[in-house]
């Protein structure tokens, strides 16, 4: 649902900020205050088409952001989205969803699962001809789900296997070509004998090579040090305290401690003699290191970025070089595979059509019984159904919902409607049949009270508080007996400030949305349109 709503230099619409509800959320006000503004602005906010014309005259932009909280919602972004888009006169078009820069596109793509405007036609989910299937089938419901399910598992293994068959290498000519290229690619692999671990342990090795020269003189200084003079004074030292251990326990104790140094130096100076040893430098084994670390990378760098992806290529090689080898042996495998596949699908895909044929027709039944209620009793809904012949990802069918409103004449699919009045109460007959399964949580009606009063009105009304039961629902009208329904009721006004016209929004009380309904009714606010208000709204 639309939580805040926030519009600028946009009209006359100077800068407003409004809070919907969930429910039915009715606008009314003055002509020409800006009502229809605000749908163009939600429009534009879902991928519309903007002309440079709806910029607030004197403004350099014109500014749309709202704030939607969508629980549980289908795309990957849920809970509070806020969308903004933003357009310059210069040109400058910029679409953001929480903050992430997007293009019109993609924006349209998000908004398409979000909101849905009857009364702007390229706005309208329902009249794309490519959601009609799901829409059948949602109304359809448990008794298709299942499947639907297993023809999807089976179509694409269906589509897998064809692809499969149609890679096939090419011809005799350039699968030889393939051939003794991965041949190659495998055997360059095979030869350099990979082990895991093993550059890594080189690299360690090169690095010590590369400082061998200075690591061997300092050695070699550390080792003469101890050997020639430490050991030598220490060992002075241990004589000379000898002499003198018996005159004084303090002389005993120090003896101890330099005969331990002594042995700790002598330990210490082994050590450093090994390492010489170990140590020493070979420019023939650092030029073996570095010509192997080049083979490894070069290898990396065609066929991976580590060794282990290396080996992995590898492995891939010797499985196409077998399938390469047996190809026809493979193909034919898949190709009798592909005819099991095809039995299933036929047979899935001809028992959802059947299923479907039945339900078109309670779905085509059901809408004309609510287009009968909405005063467009002659009009006569109907749900095609047009089995194709080949396997697509839901079927083998094409739905499409078509509409004739008027006797003698021929129906038209849904698209190709013109009235904005007639078109608008069709749609909020298809939305009253599929409002619990509808997934699209904003739905807003503009002009859907033209031509109609009366009855016809009352009805419009009832069947939107029904919808707004499963989603939010944002209508524009001129009638009482639908601004009556209005859970929410909004009055969108305008006023001059500083020789400029600016529209004004505000929530009304449950007194201010009295004196509303009584003056759309009767043109002004009496006594007896109040009451006659009152009555509209305990009605609902």
């Amino acid at each position: 649902m639309i939580t805040t709503i926030h519009i600028k230099n946009i009209g006359i619409i100077e800068d407003i900020t409004i809070d919907f509800n969930q429910g039915l959320n009715v606008l009314t006000g003055e002509t020409g205050a800006g009502k229809t503004l605000m749908i163009d602005s939600l429009a534009i906010l879902a991928g519309g088409r903007f002309s440079k014309e709806m910029i607030r005259k004197g403004e350099e932009y014109s500014y749309v952001e709202a704030c939607f909280f969508l629980p549980n919602h289908e795309n990957a972004i849920e809970g509070n989205v806020i969308i903004s888009r933003e357009i310059s006169t210069n040109g400058r078009n910029m679409c953001k969803i929480n903050g992430r820069m997007v293009t019109v596109n993609e924006l349209k793509a998000f908004m398409k699962s979000v909101i849905d405007i009857h009364g702007q036609q390229d706005n309208q989910v329902i009249l794309d001809r490519s959601s009609h299937l799901g829409y059948l089938d949602s109304f359809i419901g448990a008794e298709i789900k299942p499947l639907k399910e297993e023809y999807r598992k089976q179509y694409n293994q269906y589509c897998e296997i064809n692809r499969l068959l149609a890679e096939n290498y090419g011809d005799e000519t350039e699968k030889e070509r393939k051939l003794d290229l991965l041949k190659y690619q495998l055997k360059e692999i095979q030869v350099a004998g990979l082990k895991v671990g093993e550059e890594e342990e080189l690299e360690e090795k090169h690095r010590k090579m590369m400082y061998a020269e200075k690591v061997m003189q300092n050695l070699a200084e550390a080792n003469e040090a101890l050997s020639n003079q430490t050991i030598d004074s220490v060992n002075i030292a241990i004589r000379a305290l000898e002499k003198i251990e018996e005159i004084d326990g303090n002389y005993a104790e120090k003896l101890v401690n330099l005969k331990n140094i002594y042995y700790e130096v002598q330990e210490l100076t082994r050590d450093i003699s090994s390492m010489q040893e170990e140590d020493e430098w070979d420019a023939r084994e650092q030029e073996a290191v570095e010509e192997r670390l080049d083979t490894l990378f070069s290898l990396k760098r065609k066929y991976g970025n580590s060794i282990e992806a290396v080996m992995e290529y590898a492995e891939k090689l010797e499985k196409q070089i077998e399938e390469i080898e047996n190809m026809d042996e493979i193909n034919q495998k898949r190709r009798k595979e592909l005819v099991e596949i095809e039995k299933t699908l036929q047979q899935l895909a001809d028992n959802m059509h059947e299923i479907r044929e039945k339900y078109a027709k309670k779905l085509s039944h059901l809408v004309n019984q609510e287009l009968s209620d909405l005063e467009m009793k002659q009009a006569q809904f109907t749900v095609e159904i047009k089995k194709e012949s080949k396997y697509q990802k839901n079927g083998m069918d094409e739905v499409e919902f078509y509409i004739c409103t008027n006797v003698g004449e021929e129906a038209k699919p849904l698209i190709k409607i013109a009235s904005g009045g007639e078109m608008s109460r069709i749609m909020l007959a298809i939305k009253s049949v599929l409002a619990e399964i509808d997934r699209v949580p904003v739905l807003i009606f503009d002009e859907i009270d033209t031509g109609i009063s009366g009855i016809a009105a009352n009805a419009v009304g009832q069947k939107m508080k029904k919808i707004a039961k499963y989603h939010q629902v944002l209508c524009i009208t001129h009638l009482a007996n639908i601004a009556a329904k209005g859970d929410y009721n909004y009055y969108i006004s305008k006023k001059v400030k500083e020789n400029h016209t600016i529209t004004q929004i505000e929530q009304l009380n449950e007194e201010r949305t009295l004196q509303e309904i009584a003056r759309i009714a009767s043109g002004d606010v009496s006594k007896i349109s109040i009451e006659h208000a009152q009555a509209l709204r305990k009605a609902v």
